[in-house]
């Protein structure tokens, strides 16, 4: 890469023909960068024409531009004076796979969520005119985006109160798994990115070969387009709540975007720009499989395969045992939101296409649907990843849990999420989880208890939420522990550590170290955080105890056996390994648990410390 082209001043000089060799070569740096550390490939190769007239078109700090969710940032990150740490993307200390603040201020917002650019970016507008100071507010979203409710929200407000944002909706038909919904069904119709921009752009290009009246037809096509255009598609939705529509634009024409944020500004209202681009755009495995280019680990450039062979899914389990279940019992029915691939769930949707309910990237709907569909007698699996559940927290207490209904959630990535980073972590599912009055907490250790545990939560009449992360541990100690609240791993007469689930892989790792020294450390695994079964108390009865879990401290299992064990009379924990207060970076999971403090090095040396009368 060329130094002297990655920065908005250097892309305003550049001609055509050096705009497609740049967008050429940033799509080159992006592959290679996702192939050595994973990351969003194929929504990243779609954007960069579009990030390029973006920046050539506004001028920044001035101007302000939000994407939203944040994984489609790559070219931007390039252009805004961080192309010498690119290849760092995703790694421990590295840069960020999602828009970052602490990283540019080109940044405005650290994201990673969904549906939310248009409220952040109305804010922004607002706060200009308060203050007095100019310029422009962008707000660039997938149509994906547009599953979630939010994003109405924003819009209603905007367009009511006509404020001069400019919201790009970047339509390629996907957000992960397909997109799904009335409003996909609407952009497609509106999208007729084959036929209305291939036709203006024949049509025009004619023109203007025509000699003498081709320049004045010319003249009135563009002035009459929008008449045209009403011919081809229909765009009074977005008119409707108050915006100006501009589109749809083929999202991979330079130039073209270029004039249209121009008008736009000039426009000084609301307005939705309606661009068609192609996910994975420039390298075919991409533009082929987009969903499984979505996310992807390293990989091979010239093949497409995965460097990673795949390791058993806590997901895939799940969705093979829940297949099983519908089969015998025939009112199970699953509800995911946009991440049927990503859950596992994919599977049980072949098998029981009728049965499963992928609502988008609508978390709340999802939750109060399955509420519903309790409610009507069915047995809904709600299966959606932690980080994002987070989102439907009103709704679990008040449609599931104040109601008594025996919703069963799926909580994906628990704990430590690795490259995605602090949006991502699944380190809050304890804390807001065992808020539900009613609700059962699981946290199995393999596929046995994964089994069990869904069993138990369809048989009974309560809420449920089985938290796990998304690979099954290969440990032999935890592969073969059989299905109970409490299982001992490892006999220890000086003290014991209470581990949440599969973070006991540490503290077994602890142990060892610490038997090397002369202290004999048992180790347990809690896999029923809520309610705690009895078992837990005769281990820590006439030992010191220890608890270890991948949750932050606030809220998580420390605190709850602590406040549970002083109810009871029993003896309280000397110290709660957990999670600081704060959001962990991105990087490998044995960096970020060696940063918190939870590596079996740490666990071993505060034991020690502790259990010769020191103190943290």
């Amino acid at each position: 890469m060329d130094p002297s082209r990655m920065n908005p001043d250097a892309l305003k000089r550049l001609n055509k023909t050096e705009l497609e060799a740049l967008c050429a070569d940033l799509r080159g740096e992006i592959i290679a960068a996702v192939s050595e550390n994973g990351g969003h490939l194929a929504s990243n190769l779609g954007t960069v024409e579009l990030t390029v007239a973006l920046l050539r078109a506004f001028e920044l700090p001035r101007d302000q531009i939000i994407f939203d969710v944040g994984h489609q940032c790559y070219t931007y990150k390039l252009l805004t004076g961080r192309d010498a740490d690119f290849r760092t993307l995703r790694t421990f200390g590295g840069l960020s796979g999602f828009s970052n603040r602490k990283e540019s201020e080109a940044d405005l917002f650290t994201t990673g969520h969904a549906s939310n650019a248009i409220s952040l970016a109305a804010g922004l507008v607002r706060a200009r005119q308060l203050s007095g100071e100019t310029g422009h507010t962008v707000a660039v979203l997938g149509d994906g985006a547009l599953t979630g409710g939010m994003s109405y929200e924003g819009l209603n407000d905007v367009g009511n109160s006509g404020l001069p944002l400019i919201v790009i909706l970047n339509d390629n038909g996907m957000s992960i798994s397909s997109n799904v919904g009335a409003l996909s069904k609407y952009l497609t119709g509106m999208r007729l990115s084959k036929g209305w921009i291939g036709t203006k752009k024949a049509v025009a290009g004619g023109l203007k070969r025509l000699p003498l009246i081709g320049k004045p037809l010319f003249t009135f096509f563009e002035s009459a387009k929008d008449h045209v255009r009403d011919l081809f598609i229909h765009d009074k939705f977005f008119a409707s709540l108050g915006f100006r529509y501009l589109g749809p634009i083929d999202g991979h024409d330079v130039a073209v975007m270029e004039k249209i944020f121009r008008r736009a500004v000039a426009l000084n209202e609301p307005t939705v720009i309606h661009l068609v681009t192609r996910k994975g755009q420039g390298y075919a495995p991409a533009e082929d499989s987009p969903d499984v280019f979505h996310g992807v680990p390293p990989f091979y450039v010239e093949s497409g395969e995965y460097k990673e062979h795949a390791a058993a899914e806590y997901g895939k389990t799940a969705a093979e045992h829940l297949i099983k279940c519908q089969q015998e019992r025939g009112d199970l029915c699953v509800v995911t939101a946009a991440m049927k691939d990503g859950t596992g769930m994919t599977a049980f949707e072949s098998a029981c296409p009728d049965r499963l309910f992928d609502v988008g990237i609508a978390e709340e709907h999802a939750v109060s649907m399955a509420a519903g569909l309790a409610r009507g007698g069915q047995r809904p699996v709600c299966a959606i990843y932690s980080t994002f559940l987070q989102r439907g927290y009103d709704q679990m207490l008040m449609d599931v849990c104040l109601q008594e209904l025996p919703v069963l959630f799926l909580v994906d990535r628990n704990g430590l999420s690795g490259p995605d980073g602090a949006s991502h972590h699944g380190i809050f599912s304890l804390s807001y989880l065992r808020d539900m009055p009613g609700m059962r907490i699981y946290l199995p250790l393999n596929e046995a208890q994964l089994t069990a545990a869904i069993d138990e939560s369809l048989n009974g009449n309560s809420p449920a939420a089985i938290c796990y992360p998304r690979k099954l541990p290969h440990h032999p100690a935890l592969a073969a522990a059989p299905a109970a609240p409490c299982v001992t791993l490892k006999e220890g007469a000086d003290a014991v550590l209470l581990c949440a689930g599969v973070i006991a892989q540490q503290g077994l790792a602890a142990a060892e170290l610490l038997a090397e020294k002369g202290v004999s450390l048992g180790v347990a695994a809690v896999t029923q955080i809520k309610p705690l079964g009895d078992g837990i108390w005769p281990l820590i009865a006439r030992r010191p105890c220890f608890t270890l879990e991948e949750n932050v401290s606030s809220g998580g299992f420390g605190e709850m056996l602590s406040a549970e064990a002083a109810r009871q009379g029993q003896p309280l924990p000397r110290a709660c390994f957990a999670l600081p207060d704060g959001f962990p970076a991105h990087g490998d999971r044995k960096s970020l648990l060696r940063q918190a403090g939870l590596d079996p090095e740490t666990i071993a040396a505060s034991i020690m410390k502790l259990l010769n009368g020191g103190k943290l």
